[in-house]
């Protein structure tokens, strides 16, 4: 034997086999201990997770969108409906190519850049399981020409749906608002899953303020789909909840007579009950067709609307800020009374201007010459100016802003409507605020007849009408009268008031007095519009400068632009001894509100309060018999 050769060490190769057998059964029973415990964490701990997965694969859960609320005036007449109507939606999961399916969908339907932009914020917000719209309010014509090529459009489909329909057009736009297309900051304020199938939401208005009554709560259907996704057969339907139809407290006949009423001026009415704060009309003129916004309005109609000078998209009503002029002058009559400034039979001379001690500049009346000795109630029947300018230097601005207010007057009055605005009661406290001036003696005089810094809007001013009709037992105004609930029946609107308190509560008479005499007085400054009435007025005129006159100026109204003509203002409530209607009505650059504004508020009041003896009136046959 060589001794290269070496002798086989038989120990040492049963150790390194052993070794190794120990090692591979170690192996094994890890990687078996392994499987195991991962078996049972897929099979015990998430079977539930997994569960969902595969069920996820086999059954599709669709959401069912709620039928919206209807609205109705307060003889049930329909204001706001829900007709069929047709949306065109995609399934982005199911599209490979989006954006060569939209080309292609453009050349089939008009399908616009903006209709493009919206689906594609709401495609990055939800899920890709969700239908989508793309186009609302398809045309049967649109309708049929995607049907006969539907095959080219994989995850497009025509949906049935309910459309929002308003059936009197611009008469209650201001006042229903609309609904559109939900946008991408409404998306970060709703609950998205009780918006799921809902492509509309309240915009403005009724429609807006009562969104959450109105939409309902939306429903969910499971369907058991096969491997391509199309649905067998209905496993389980939650059925969704229809919104609360409304009755308002408005009524569309006065609606319209307001509305014909104010005719090509720009402007508002406003009529309310003071004895509950119902609003009955709230007109703003000119107006809009609200259908045009629920299924998309095109961007040339949009800025056709919007670059109208007459601005027919601006609530007059409730967002309208004007001076009150001389139809606040009862407020400031009111104050000299309370704080004891004046007293029913404290007369003064009027000359035609009103001088402050030591200043040269004169504040004029409107009569050249002036009025003669004038009392509280001559002063509020021929609207006086001198005597308000003595009166409001009297109170002081403190006084004045403090009467005011106790009418609400620079506050919302909280009606159940988005979009109010407070206009301004002036103070020292506001104008330091605002201006870092002080408060001087001639803006004291100037707010005294309702110009200057001060503003309202019309529903304000309604709400003053009503607070006087009703001699301080103020109403909140609210458009909402009864809520019909989903099985629960109906459910009033109830709302809080406010007092108007004083001291002497018989002050209230002189204040109603004067106004009455401003109606059915020889020389009251509404006498006109109030010759014939069955009933009597309470009402005050008037007149707001829209630019101001130097002191050797003259206001030469047949030789001004409409634009530069005054706005004319009237406020009443009737019938005096059993108020049922207060209103308030502005016309912008229509000049004298006794010969402008009055006579449109006579055609509301008759309309209203004689609405009874026109329907009981004699027939035809009748009136042929006593050859009428």
């Amino acid at each position: 034997m060589s001794r290269s050769h070496k002798i086989k060490d038989l120990h040492l190769e049963y150790r390194i086999f052993s070794g190794r057998i120990i090692l591979v059964v170690i192996l094994t029973v890890a990687i078996t201990i392994a499987l195991a415990s991962r078996l049972a964490w897929l099979q015990i701990h998430s079977h539930g997770y997994y569960s969902n997965l595969a069920e996820d694969n086999r059954v599709k859960l669709s959401p069912i969108p709620p039928s919206r609320g209807l609205i109705y005036d307060r003889n049930g007449d329909l204001l706001a409906e829900n007709l069929p109507g047709f949306s065109l939606e995609i399934t982005p999961e199911e599209v490979k190519d989006m954006p060569a399916l939209l080309r292609d969908l453009s050349q089939v339907l008009n399908v616009a850049e903006k209709d493009i932009l919206d689906f594609e914020k709401l495609h990055n917000r939800l899920p890709g399981f969700e239908s989508i719209p793309l186009r609302l309010n398809l045309s049967e014509e649109e309708v049929a020409a995607f049907e006969v090529t539907r095959y080219r459009f994989p995850g497009t489909k025509v949906v049935a749906r309910l459309k929002r329909n308003y059936p009197y057009g611009e008469l209650f736009a201001h006042v229903l608002g609309y609904v559109g297309r939900i946008n991408e900051q409404e998306l970060n304020q709703i609950d998205e899953g009780n918006y799921r199938g809902t492509n509309y939401i309240g915009k403005l208005g009724v429609e807006k303020y009562y969104e959450t009554i109105l939409h309902g709560k939306s429903g969910v259907v499971q369907e058991e789909v096969n491997s391509k996704g199309r649905p067998i057969r209905i496993l389980e339907e939650q059925p969704a909840t229809a919104g609360d139809s409304l009755i308002l407290s408005i009524d569309a006949k006065l609606q319209k007579v307001a509305i014909d009423a104010l005719g090509d001026y720009s402007g508002s009415v406003v009529a309310l009950d003071p004895r509950n704060g119902e609003i009955l009309a709230m007109a703003s003129t000119p107006s809009y067709d609200a259908n045009m916004f629920v299924g998309g309005i095109s961007n040339k109609a949009y800025q056709s609307l919007r670059n109208n000078p007459e601005r027919p998209l601006y609530d007059r009503a409730l967002r309208g800020q004007y001076p009150p002029g001389s139809t606040i002058k009862p407020v400031i009559a009111l104050a000299g009374l309370e704080f004891d400034k004046t007293t029913p039979w404290r007369t003064i001379r009027d000359p035609g201007f009103f001088k402050l001690p030591k200043q040269p500049r004169k504040y004029r009346d409107w009569k050249k010459g002036g009025h003669g000795m004038v009392d509280l109630d001559k002063a509020i029947t021929q609207s006086c100016d001198t005597y308000f300018y003595d009166l409001a230097n009297r109170l002081g601005i403190d006084n004045m802003h403090d009467m005011g207010s106790r009418f609400r007057l620079g506050q919302k009055t909280g009606i159940d409507l988005p979009g109010e605005a407070s206009g301004l009661m002036p103070s020292r406290q506001w104008k330091r605020k605002r201006h870092r001036q002080p408060w001087f003696p001639g803006e004291t005089l100037i707010v005294g007849i309702g110009q200057g810094y001060m503003l309202t809007t019309p529903l304000q001013l309604a709400t003053v009408a009503s607070c006087i009709a009703m001699r301080g037992a103020c109403q909140t105004p609210h458009i909402l009268k009864t809520r019909l609930r989903q099985g629960k029946g109906r459910e009033n609107k109830t709302v809080e008031g406010w007092m108007v308190a004083l001291k002497n509560s018989n002050n209230w008479d002189h204040i109603i007095q004067g106004m009455v005499h401003v109606m059915h007085g020889k020389r009251g400054t509404g006498r006109r519009a109030a010759a014939g009435a069955k009933y009597q007025i309470a009402g005050k005129t008037g007149t707001a400068q829209v630019f101001s006159l130097k002191d050797d100026e003259e206001y030469e109204a047949d030789k001004l632009a409409r634009h530069l003509l005054d706005h004319a203002l009237f406020i009443a409530f009737a019938p005096v001894e059993n108020p049922q209607i207060a209103i308030a009505v502005v016309v912008e650059h229509g000049g004298h509100g006794g010969a402008t504004a009055a006579p449109i508020a006579r055609q509301v009041m008759d309309a209203w309060l004689l609405k009874d003896e026109k329907k009981n009136g004699p027939t035809d046959k009748q009136k042929a018999e006593q050859g009428g």
